[in-house]
């Protein structure tokens, strides 16, 4: 038998404004971090996948996938690379995201107040292009082992885009955080299900996730933009990155889309969910 849905208080209208008003000035200070999903980018109207399933279906049109991997982009990856090479997943991810994508309002917002930490869930390269006018930032990006030879999870990249290692990391104002990885600099992906089954088996005690970003996202809460955790993977990776930080969260939902998981997962993490569209929460943020 099923377990009963949690209840979960809604924020709408006024309420969810004076919220979003009060998350801006904490934004302000560095105690929210940020956690932007592919709906942000949607908003750029770019020419590349804004969702897992417009990523999926991407995929579809350049492989004949078997019907057991359609319209999952996990699947459809692995796919590729079990009958093709990793070689060819990592082109057609290069392919798909090739296009830049401009910087929208809060890319900007946030690229302007120096904050500690910004994660970015999306493989586009918008959050990047509106740090480049920061004095003072730098990348760490999730990487797939497949085939590196090497005991490593992660990669750090300066504001030029240059290979660096943790102890330059260390002395950066603003950490971009791609833990699924991203088109720029180098066109790393986390995509496939090896991939993810790799993570998966150390995520628990954290291993895969980066000591600057276990450090800074203590005593801090965060703050889902442009997410959905409809599938198990997306609210496991959210869990683990959030892990030991401090609460309030919050996330900007489209009530009538929640899936009872993602109800369940924003009841179990404490997450509270805010109902306004897109563009409005941002204009709300922006202005406050």
């Amino acid at each position: 038998m099923n377990a009963p849905i949690p209840p979960l208080d809604i924020l709408r209208l006024a309420d969810a404004e004076a919220v979003l008003a009060n998350i801006a000035s904490q934004l302000r200070i560095g105690r929210v971090i940020p956690y932007l999903g592919p709906k942000l980018t949607a908003l750029s109207a770019p020419s590349v996948p804004t969702s897992y399933e417009a990523l999926a279906e991407f995929l579809g049109t350049k492989v004949a996938l078997p019907k057991r991997a359609k319209g999952n982009p996990w699947a459809s990856a692995q796919h590729i690379e079990s009958t093709r090479h990793r070689a060819t997943v990592t082109a057609l991810l290069r392919e798909a995201f090739a296009a830049p994508v401009e910087p929208g309002p809060l890319h900007r917002y946030l690229a302007a107040l120096d904050l500690p930490m910004i994660v970015d869930s999306w493989y586009d390269g918008a959050m990047r292009t509106a740090l480049a006018r920061a004095t003072n930032w730098g990348e760490v990006q999730g990487i797939t082992r497949a085939g590196i030879g090497e005991d490593r999870w992660y990669r750090f990249y300066d504001a030029n885009g240059v290979e660096t290692d943790k102890a330059g990391a260390e002395r950066w104002t603003t950490l971009l955080y791609k833990p699924h990885g991203g088109i720029a600099p180098a066109g790393n992906f986390l995509i496939t299900d090896a991939d993810y089954v790799e993570v998966l088996t150390e995520i628990d005690i954290q291993t895969p996730i980066p000591d600057i970003v276990r450090d800074r996202r203590t005593e801090r809460s965060f703050f889902f933009i442009g997410c959905r955790f409809h599938d198990q993977l997306l609210r496991i990776y959210a869990r683990q990155i959030i892990k030991r930080s401090s609460g309030p969260h919050y996330a900007v939902v489209e009530p009538e889309t929640l899936t009872k998981n993602e109800h369940r997962f924003l009841a179990s993490e404490e997450i509270i969910p805010i109902a306004l569209p897109l563009p409005r929460a941002i204009e709300v943020l922006t202005s406050a």
